[in-house]
Parts: structure tokens; sequence; C-alpha cells
């Protein structure tokens, strides 16, 4: 295992890049299984998360070639077989392979994914969606059995009754193939799912997208296309929260305002300034942060990956803030670790917290638990005073290549120690 060594307070100045979006990366990728032949994806992030999925679909005979942050993916040879348990069980994102493969070969056996803390990811809806496609599932122990027991006849509409990424990411997938219209109503509409559509439509199949309905008018045959990843929206908003916690402005670069609109209206409401170009944000200098809540929801709303980074900002604005989490019930953990730091926190419940500032935060050896935890702490570290340990470091490369080096090149102080 690795840990961050991060002395605090250091003087930031110069630029960032953001690089390409985890979870379009990451679906898009397993979104190559539906064709033949090789597909180039530009713009993919080098991130653990990455690296596993692409583990999983070399075992079942997928070709990768990466070139910096260009990925060549050849399905020629993918073989009619399961999924290896023990690397599913590493990512949860393995989950969305059951579309594709599904789609591809008719039948799947995938066990319940693995590879997260923030609280359960129940697949119910994606059970529930597949069923209703055709899909026969069966649980046996903790793994799943999925069977195409029939051809649609006739166009069929999904409602779901909670918006769900996951389960619209591998319904489309799964819908890619089949021969009937199918109409998902009540979808998720996150960026990196119009990045998948568009990456579709590329292929041949065509979608429609009209608020939360998307549909979907499928094919047997798909091509092989070019894609370029967009970038990625958590990234961006972490390193421009980094710029405002620590009072020293930053060029965020390569970015899509248009996806971060909710972070700009809450960076407006507490004081946060700002320029705005059409791939840049500009972080300027803040006096003074105000105290706000959040409450995090699907997109458009407040990003739940997000809330974490932001609640670190809450610890240096001049009042009481709050933050509700809506969608996963254990991302509170991180709150404890700032404590240590000297943050004054009062959980109100497992999914809602008070933040007091100002609080001058202190170096303390913590954890990073999570992905996003991982970020927040290192954004904390970067404004404490004194040396803060950071363990396991390898939570933080699931989502951000070579962090430490890109802190480095704009004037903070970290080294990676194994």
């Amino acid at each position: 295992m690795a840990k961050f060594i991060i002395e605090g307070q250091q003087k930031l100045k110069g630029s960032i890049e953001v690089l390409g979006a985890k979870n379009a990366a990451l679906i898009i990728i397993t979104a190559c299984c539906l064709l033949e032949g090789e597909t180039t994806l530009e713009n993919v992030p080098n991130i653990l998360d990455i690296q596993k999925i692409i583990n999983i679909l070399e075992k079942m005979g997928v070709k990768f070639t990466r070139y910096h942050h260009q990925l060549k993916i050849d399905t020629t040879n993918l073989r009619k077989e399961n999924p290896n348990p023990k690397l599913v069980g590493a990512i949860r994102a393995s989950i969305v392979l059951v579309g594709p493969l599904l789609a591809r070969f008719d039948q799947l056996n995938i066990p319940h994914p693995g590879g997260c803390t923030i609280g359960s990811r129940p697949i119910d809806l994606h059970i529930w969606a597949l069923k209703q496609l055709g899909v026969a599932v069966k649980e046996v122990g903790k793994t799943y059995e999925f069977l195409k027991v029939k051809d649609l006849t006739k166009p069929v509409t999904i409602t779901f009754p909670k918006i769900s990424v996951g389960a619209t990411e591998n319904t489309i997938l799964y819908a890619c193939m089949q021969e009937q219209e199918i109409k998902i109503k009540n979808a998720a509409i996150e960026p990196e799912i119009i990045d998948l559509i568009d990456f579709l439509r590329k292929t041949g199949i065509k979608i429609k997208v009209a608020s939360r309905t998307i549909t979907i008018n499928g094919q047997k045959q798909l091509k092989a296309v070019s894609h370029t990843i967009i970038p990625d929206r958590i990234e961006a908003g972490t390193f421009m929260i980094l710029s405002a916690i620590t009072k020293n402005p930053l060029k965020i670069t390569g970015i899509r305002p248009d996806h971060l609109k909710i972070l700009f209206e809450k960076f407006k409401e507490i004081g946060v300034d700002f320029d705005l170009g059409e791939d840049f944000a500009y972080i300027k200098k803040s006096e003074k942060i105000l105290p706000t809540e959040i409450s995090t929801a699907e997109y458009p709303g407040f990003p739940t990956d997000l809330q974490p980074p932001f609640g670190v900002l809450l610890t240096q604005a001049e009042g009481k803030s709050y933050i509700k989490e809506n969608l996963f019930e254990n991302r509170m953990g991180y709150l404890a670790e700032l404590t240590k730091m000297g943050a004054k926190i009062e959980l109100l419940s497992s999914t809602k917290a008070e933040i007091t500032g100002l609080t001058p935060l202190k170096s303390a050896k913590i954890h990073s638990l999570d992905l996003r935890a991982g970020a927040t702490l290192l954004i904390a570290a970067l404004i404490a005073s004194g040396t803060t340990e950071i363990l396991q470091a390898e939570n933080i490369d699931r989502g951000y290549e070579k962090i430490e080096e890109r802190l480095k090149a704009i004037g903070s102080k970290i080294k990676r120690v194994k």
C-alpha cells in the first residue's frame, strides 16, 4: 500500500489540465463488446479503474493497445465466456458488462460487483429492466445468471421507478442489438451517458433523447468507430474547489463548462469569483467564503461525487453550512477524517451534516477511504499546517491520473511513499 505525504500551505500557481471522464471511458470501453473489429478511443485517462476493466476484457480475448491517452480496442477474438469473478469483484463498474455481453452472446454469469465502500449498490433495477426485455435472471449464491429467453416481437417501453445511471447504461447497451424499438423513461441523462449515446450513434444505432426519455432502434451489425471521450467534470470540479479553498488563482483547462452549471451557481452563491472560457475556468482569489446548503441529486443536480470536495471547502466558509447526501448512505465517512484535522462537524444523521467554519486545518495521519474521499483529503492537506499523511493512495489512483505529478507542477509539495 502507498501513501501520500503533503506539506501544506504552499503557494500554488499556473494551470492544470482536465483529462478524459472516467465514467464515460469505462462505459464506452464496455460498449466496444458490441462491435467487431478495432475501435479507437481518444482522451482515455490512464487510471486504475480503467486498467481493471481492461484486465477483465483481456482475459476474454479483447486486445488493447495504449499510446498515451489513445486506446485501441480490438474485439475480433472476444470469447463467449463469463468474466473472471475475482476481477469483477474488484470494481463496481463491472456490472455494466452485463448489457453488451448479454446482447452479444445471449447468456452471461457474473458475480455481484465489488470495489465500493460508499454504500450498497443494488442491481435490482438492472435486473428488472432486463426482464422486461425478454431476459431470465436467476441468483445462485453470489452469482447472477442472465439468459435471453425470447426475442422482442413488438416495441417496449420501460419506465424506471427511480433514476439509475448504471441501470440506464445497461439497458441502453442491451437494447442496441434488439431489433424492436425500446423506449426508456425516467432515464439518467448524465453527460457520460450522453457521451455513450454519441458513441453508439457513430456505430449505426439510432437513438433519440428527449428530456428523460431515451428511444433506441437497434440492429445486429454495428461498425467499429473512433471517438473522443468528454472531459471529466468531477476532476474539473475537484481542481476548481482546490483553487478556491487555497485562495490561489488557477486556470483549469480542457473542461466543458456546460457540464458544471450547478457548481458555478454554488460558487457565485458562496463568493467564489471566476471567469469562464469556451474550454477553461479561471478561479480567482476569494477573500471570503460564505456558508450554504447543498443537497445531492441526479444530473443536472449537485453531483454526489463533488459533495466531499465541496464539504472540505465549507470548513473554510464563515458560518454554519449543511450537506445532505441523497444518493449514497455511506458517503460521509470522510468527515471523520476532517475532524482529525480540526474541522468542526456534527453529523445530524448518516446522510446529513452541519459544518461550522471558518476553521484552520492542521496536519494529521488520515485514510483516503474511497476515491472521492481521497481527493477531498488531498485538498484538505494542501491548506493544512504541517505535514499530512494520507494512507491508501491507491484509492485516489482509481480516478486521478498521476495526481502527485500534476499537483507538483502547480507548486504543491507532495510525494508518494510505498
